[in-house]
């Protein structure tokens, strides 16, 4: 009989409490093990070294060296998946940046996040994480491509874009080279609400196009990226010759909200063939059927291959039905949009 190897955990965190109950409540899984616990970037290092762990869980903010420096400092050598835990803040990113894969929220009784709700969250990412390609984490930031002006005289196609978990990164490698001219974007991003705000304004001062949180009955227009706000899905509606989103709180779809697969049934119905729908990076399958709908509706739709994801799980579901009709690596995907939107000219 098989038995399923479990997770082996290290616990890093400066707080003592913390520690034990991040140990005690991901331990309690029986697919994990937590191997050890350290309360600093030092002591985790000797831990990394002599316990080999295949997850380590990482407090952003600790004496001595930040969670952030440590990440920084670390992955070269010792590229291991991280999940970051942390309070709300840009430092998140900062820490998605520096090679973390994923990261879940403090306890934080004003916010309502209960005790449970943390472990569960920490425990369902902990066990993503280990199956994730830390080396593309890296590799992926050396993408430098640019997109030249786009001369698109269809305002009316649309990019929409979908992923999880490593998405925040693959989405910054597609969309920062875009030009202000480029058809407008939409984008669900699997992330908690609060943190798609942060996002959006990083992105916004990262891209050349105007990046913002969605808002219900914002306009979709050329140069403008929309993100799903993170408690409420985000649907496309047509209305004359504009394009409008609707964002609206829901029941979880494929264990999401926002989800993806919301927003690429919405472009599939109302946009057909003037849309690109892109899926990158991610756990599970949300977006596979809507980006399949997609393609059956005329748009011409993309997945992100396997080398580059850092979870090839909705790229690589959308690709088995059959909805992806272009798979390109990260690199590559942003001149194939630029190619697709020339031969609509």
């Amino acid at each position: 009989m098989n038995i399923a190897k479990k997770v082996r955990v290290l616990v890093v965190d400066d707080s003592l409490l913390f520690r034990e109950t991040i140990a005690r409540g991901i331990g309690s899984d029986r697919g994990i093990e937590v191997v050890g616990t350290a309360a600093n970037a030092f002591e985790a290092r000797d831990k990394i070294i002599e316990l080999e762990p295949d997850v380590m869980t990482l407090d952003v903010e600790m004496p001595k060296m930040s969670g952030i420096e440590f990440l920084k400092r670390l992955m070269p050598q010792y590229p291991i998946p991280v999940v970051v835990v942390s309070s709300v803040g840009e430092n998140v990113f900062d820490a998605l940046n520096a090679g973390a894969v994923d990261f879940v929220t403090k306890i934080n009784s004003v916010a309502g996040t209960s005790k449970d709700v943390f472990i569960n969250e920490l425990i369902i990412k902990v066990k993503i994480a280990s199956m994730a390609k830390i080396g593309q984490l890296k590799k992926n930031i050396l993408n430098e491509a640019h997109i030249d002006k786009i001369n698109t005289k269809s305002s009316n196609s649309i990019i929409a874009i979908g992923a999880s978990t490593g998405g925040t990164q693959a989405i910054i490698e597609v969309i920062k080279g875009f030009p202000k001219d480029m058809p407008g974007v939409v984008i669900v991003q699997h992330m908690p609400p609060v943190f798609t705000k942060i996002y959006a304004d990083r992105l916004n001062n990262i891209c050349s196009m105007e990046v913002k949180e969605a808002e219900n009955g914002d306009v979709v227009l050329p140069g403008k990226i929309l993100l799903a706000p993170g408690d409420r899905h985000m649907s496309l509606v047509r209305r004359g010759n504009n394009y409008f989103v609707e964002c609206f709180t829901g029941d979880k779809v494929n264990g999401h909200c926002p989800s993806v697969d919301v927003l690429f049934n919405s472009v599939a119905e109302n946009v057909g063939s003037n849309a690109i729908g892109i899926i990158l990076t991610g756990m599970g399958y949300d977006g596979a059927k809507g980006l399949m709908k997609m393609k059956q509706k005329g748009a011409v739709t993309i997945g992100q291959d396997e080398q580059s994801s850092v979870v090839y799980g909705m790229p690589k579901v959308a690709y088995d039905i059959g909805g992806v009709m272009k798979q390109a690596s990260l690199r590559n995907i942003p001149r194939l949009i630029y190619t697709i939107l020339q031969d609509k000219r």
